[in-house]
């Protein structure tokens, strides 16, 4: 997928006139947040306000509470799972869609950092372990998004990979691996999808901070691949002004107070930032504004009349699920289920009710709604198939915000407890910030917040309250003091912990099942943040009653040995994936492992959702029937888990990276920094790359996934550069496989992996029917990088070119010879 993004021919004009009338004090302020998510507008160019938002699941806004719900997709992970860039490409022209629907002009999206490790904590927030499956996937969401007139941008520069110490840690990332495995991503999808803004990442590479890294940001990114974007920083990751100016940064977020603006001009006047390094900078900003339509006399570069048509956003959620789903064991035929021949099913744990669809941190928006997949099941099976539901396991293991049988609102008072506005809220947290209060009101004015609340449990016993955020805290339940105190912010602690923080637990009242209670939380001191980002920012949480572990597991065994078919749906939790901090095992929490265990000694026909963001252990994985893997499968996912069971649609999906038996057989297993110094010493060998050098073999191997019907590989040409793949569905039903094409080395060579993924395609067809792929050979795909003459250099020989299920899985195969010219 190639798409030029070009600036129009008017467009240089356009910003050097807006340039000349700025002077010093305005361009710098420009280049300065003037909240947390927007620039300022600058009336006499005719320049709006510039407003951003994360992303990449959903649009959050300008906001970050429930009361303005987002549209969710699946994880990254699951999109990748499609290996289907047209997919990638609709999610971004619906997420567009949805930036309309809020004002925003800039999705802070998508991520396409590396999965070098299990262990990384946003690991669900990124694409996959292969540089080129990455570049495919994110290039194909960046074009959606910019096609439909938002701004995408790419994140985060460079060697993001791991969330301990992310502020300061010090990444020594060998210049080879840089290149091939880290910012091959990058450069692949600055090259075709041309996205209009990277964001710089916290961490430092090889010595130098990534918000001043200037032989990375100007050298390479500008000047080297001819990216014409803006570049942003990450929140709070600026912190030199003339590091960062002299670095290649454009945008230090958020505001109002950063070390651009006023000290950027300050440093400008004392002779030690060249005014024209601002003015280059400015360009940038006003560039993307063209683009976008915010700067007097320039058309947008997507007008209204030109962006793809609208999208049913929870259609394609459900569609996005389906496709993301890998069935990676199916003993038997297992699945699909047929109702008319099952009476009965046991569907069973935690996350089968309470749905978790996506990720912690930044990452996070809020849902209008979910269907879970009891939802999807129950709505799914005829009205005579008897479906029976257990909790099996309790997974929860801390304090959750209060949702299910809260009645919510948020009181904002000023000093003399006049009450200024009343909010309604869908989850028990809020996060504002000071110019964005509900109703509009002023931030000084505020005093007191308050979230007034009933509740009605649904289990009888004994439940635990708690209070994430920052402030002076009085809690009452069903008219008990539960706390009365200061709740403040640990001196190592996470910067953003205040506004993404665990809540803390408080007490513990014993509530009846069905009777209705009233609830408080009052914060009389909620004005509070982190350098420039000011607001409001805390919630309430709750542990619903703990019953028995033994208790609950015989309940579950007990029905799944009653049923024809049991479902277990096993998950983490958002203590285990999120952003903030990295797992330090793979292992499922709680009893979720002897929960399968024993449900599968009594139900042969035991089937396993696996609902997370990134691999985990299964020890059980040979002693089920069919397992699934459903990633973080968004709102819908409920609905699209019931489809693909009861084999309505196929589970379309093939695994992005490889999913490991045991943490001590990964490869890459260390993501804490020593001494501040993270090192990426294992080069280019990640992923199945790493897989591939060792005796141990993985559970499931990168690309691996099972359909509901076969394929045959008939064989394989080469017409110079492009292969042609020639398949057959030798099965019962209309399918889809995704053929994968890898390169392999005739003469071994242990500085270069035994294959690696050189192109894919996807391919539909009825039962019978002959079908041909095609797919290109890119010429990187037989290039290094040559570190002694900083180049990428062709590796003459003769080269395997093998298509496959996965890359332990090759069926055909043939040569191609390569020269030294390429």
């Amino acid at each position: 997928m190639t798409v030029t993004h070009q600036p129009r021919s008017d467009y240089p004009s356009i910003v050097e006139s807006s340039l000349a009338a700025l002077d010093l004090d305005v361009k710098t302020r420009l280049l300065s947040g003037q909240d947390l998510w927007s620039l300022p507008a600058l009336p006499q160019i005719g320049l709006r306000s510039l407003v951003m938002s994360d992303g990449p699941v959903g649009v959050r806004g300008d906001g970050w509470s429930s009361d303005d719900p987002s549209l969710t997709l699946p994880s990254p992970t699951a999109l990748a799972a499609t290996w289907d860039p047209e997919t990638a490409r609709r999610a971004g022209q619906v997420l567009a869609q949805e930036a309309h629907r809020k004002g925003v002009h800039m999705l802070l999206a998508p991520t396409i950092n590396m999965h070098r490790s299990p262990l990384g904590g946003r690991h669900f927030e990124t694409y996959s372990e292969d540089p080129l499956l990455t570049a495919r996937i994110g290039g194909g969401y960046v074009t959606g998004v910019q096609e439909s007139g938002v701004a995408a941008t790419i994140k985060h520069f460079v060697a993001n990979d791991a969330e301990s110490l992310r502020f300061t840690v010090n990444n020594q990332v060998p210049a080879r691996a840089l290149r091939e495995m880290y910012l091959a991503p990058f450069e692949d999808i600055i090259a075709t999808a041309r996205p209009w803004a990277v964001m710089s990442a916290y961490n430092s590479v090889n010595n130098t901070t990534m918000s001043a890294h200037r032989d990375l940001q100007v050298g390479v990114l500008r000047e080297q691949w001819g990216f014409d974007g803006v570049v942003v920083s990450d929140w709070l990751a600026a912190r030199d002004t003339v590091a960062a100016a002299e670095g290649g940064l454009d945008i230090a977020m958020p505001g109002p107070t950063t070390v651009f603006g006023p000290a950027l001009a300050a440093a400008v006047r004392a002779g030690l930032v060249a005014e024209s390094v601002v003015d280059n900078a400015v360009r940038h900003v006003l560039l993307l504004a063209a683009r976008l339509g915010l700067l007097r006399g320039a058309a947008p570069m997507a007008p209204e009349s030109e962006r793809p048509a609208l999208i049913d956003g929870p259609a394609l959620a459900r569609d996005i699920a389906a496709r993301s789903f890998v069935m990676v064991r199916n003993e038997n035929a297992s699945l699909p289920l047929r109702p008319s021949t099952i009476g009965s099913v046991a569907l069973i744990g935690c996350a089968a009710r309470d749905a978790r669809v996506l990720g912690g941190g930044s990452a996070t928006v809020f849902p209008a709604h979910i269907v879970s997949p009891l939802d999807g099941l129950r709505a799914a099976l005829p009205a005579e198939t008897i479906l029976t539901y257990a909790v099996g396991a309790d997974t929860r293991d801390g304090l959750e915000s209060a949702t299910t049988g809260f009645a919510l609102s948020a009181l904002l008072r000023d000093e003399a407890g006049r009450v200024l506005a009343e909010q309604p809220l869908t989850v028990g947290r809020v996060r504002w910030m000071d110019n964005a209060l509900p109703g509009g009101i002023d931030y000084d004015k505020l005093s007191s917040v308050e979230l007034v609340d009933t509740f009605t449990p649904r289990e009888s016993g004994p439940h635990q309250f708690g209070i994430s955020g920052l402030g002076a805290f009085q809690l009452r339940v069903d008219d008990r003091a539960v706390f009365d105190g200061v709740h403040e912010l640990a001196e190592d602690a996470d910067p953003f912990e205040a506004l993404m923080g665990k809540p803390t637990p408080h007490g513990s009242v014993a509530l009846e099942a069905g009777r209705t209670v009233t609830v408080s939380l009052r914060n009389t001191t909620p004005k509070g943040g982190i350098g420039p980002i000011q607001g409001v920012s805390f919630g309430l949480a709750l542990r619903e009653p703990r019953t028995d572990d033994e208790q609950l597991l015989t309940e579950a065994v007990t029905a799944a040995a009653a049923a024809d078919v049991a479902v277990v749906v096993v998950a983490t939790t958002d203590t285990q994936e999120s952003e903030g901090f990295d797992r330090t095992d793979l292992r499922l929490p709680g009893r979720q492992d002897e929960l399968v265990a024993r449900v599968a000694a009594v139900n042969p026909r035991t089937i396993v959702v696996v609902n997370t963001g990134s691999p985990v252990e299964l020890p059980w994985r040979d002693d089920v029937s069919a397992i699934l893997l459903t990633w973080f499968p968004g709102q819908e996912g409920g609905a699209a888990l019931a489809e693909v069971l009861l084999g309505q649609r196929e589970p379309g999906g093939r695994l992005p990276t490889t999913w490991p038996s045991d943490l001590a057989d990964a490869p890459v297993s260390e993501v804490t920094p020593d001494d501040g110094v993270l090192r990426y010493d294992e080069g280019i060998f990640i992923g199945y790359r790493a897989w591939q050098r060792g005796q141990v073999r993985p559970a499931y191997p990168f690309g691996h996934g099972l359909g509901y019907t076969d394929w045959s590989y008939d064989g394989i040409g080469l017409d110079a550069r492009t292969a042609r793949i020639r398949l057959r569905n030798t099965g019962g039903r209309r399918g889809r496989e995704i053929i994968q094409l890898y390169i392999a080395a005739e003469e071994f060579d242990a500085a270069r992996p035994h294959r690696w993924l050189a192109g894919f395609a996807a391919v539909e067809a009825e039962p019978g029917a002959d079908v041909e792929a095609e797919i290109v050979l890119p010429d990187r795909a037989f290039q290094i990088w040559d570190t002694k003459c900083d180049t990428w250099t062709v590796v003459p020989g003769n080269y395997h070119v093998q298509a496959g299920r996965s890359v332990e899985d090759v069926r055909v195969s043939t040569t191609i010879r390569i020269d030294a010219a390429g």
